[in-house]
């Protein structure tokens, strides 16, 4: 359990919660759930890899944006950085346990998300065409 929520909410729970205990939770959801980091991490679930690797395999991502994703992995224990003393210098990332045990619930989501992705392609679609109506009538 985390040091600030005493207890986690569940669906079939009643009771209502303090969502001002869920700082811990909304900082590990803002860290695991950003985009760079998922993919980072599904990357790292197949194999190690090394810096260079992994630019080449995440479209879009620059350097600086690597390099600050990979550091806050790192922070947060979900990533693992050897470095070997070989000229030019070798660095590998490799998921840790911990990082090995969000693994399977972001591949969950992100199947999710591959499975749903048109359905809510559609919704907004549709939210779009009902809302532009709607402001162009009032």
């Amino acid at each position: 359990m985390f040091p600030s929520h005493s207890r986690v909410p569940s669906p079939a729970d009643p009771a209502p919660v303090d969502h001002s205990d869920c700082v811990v939770v909304r900082e590990i959801l803002d860290r695991v759930g950003d985009k760079w980091s998922v993919l980072v991490i599904a990357l790292l679930g197949e194999r190690g890899r090394r810096f260079s690797e992994l630019r080449r395999s995440i479209e879009g991502i620059s350097q600086r944006m690597l390099t600050l994703t990979l550091r806050q992995l790192e922070r947060d224990g979900l990533v693992s950085r050897t470095v070997h003393a070989t000229v030019p210098p070798r660095v590998d990332y490799a998921l840790t346990p911990l990082g090995e045990s969000v693994l399977e619930p972001l591949i969950i989501l992100m199947r999710w998300a591959q499975e749903h992705g048109t359905d809510i392609a559609d919704a907004r679609r549709r939210y779009e065409e009902t809302h532009v109506e709607e402001g162009a009538a009032g």
